[in-house]
């Protein structure tokens, strides 16, 4: 399990980097809008590197990636149901998972900085208990 663990601090460092570069949600209104384009980025980086860890962890403890036009979805249901991370997390992240399928699908004329700034606020705590649940997970999977 040493090699989860390595992939997935590896995985927290590039998150924690891209969550570094975000602005505070105050300035967020002084943003334009290629600005604000790049806050939405940050925050789409942010989604993928918690898809990348979920993966990862899902993988090591044993059950299977899924496989569907509804993955992204699939993946944060699995991962709640096989106690990777808790209901709590899982609710806060499925606003991330919404912004990304928002960002995937969308255009950047049509971001809101009123949409945006709750998100960034959030993004830290949003953090601190996804890691604390992964490493749980990755704990129990090495018992």
């Amino acid at each position: 399990m040493a090699k989860v663990r390595e992939r997935v601090e590896a995985e927290f460092e590039n998150i924690e980097r891209v969550v570094a570069d975000l602005p505070e949600s105050s300035l967020l209104s002084g943003l334009s809008s290629l600005e604000l384009a790049g806050v939405a980025t940050l925050i789409h980086n942010f989604y993928n590197g918690v898809e990348n860890v979920l993966k990862q962890v899902i993988i090591a403890s044993g059950n299977e990636l899924p496989d569907s036009a509804s993955w992204h979805q699939d993946l944060l249901a699995g991962a709640t149901s096989n106690n990777i991370i808790s209901e709590s997390t899982a609710k806060e992240l499925k606003r991330y998972l919404a912004f990304r399928h928002f960002f995937s699908h969308g255009y950047s004329f049509d971001l809101d900085r009123e949409r945006i700034a709750p998100l960034v606020e959030g993004i830290h705590k949003m953090m601190s208990s996804f890691k604390t649940d992964i490493d749980t997970a990755i704990d129990e999977i090495s018992d």
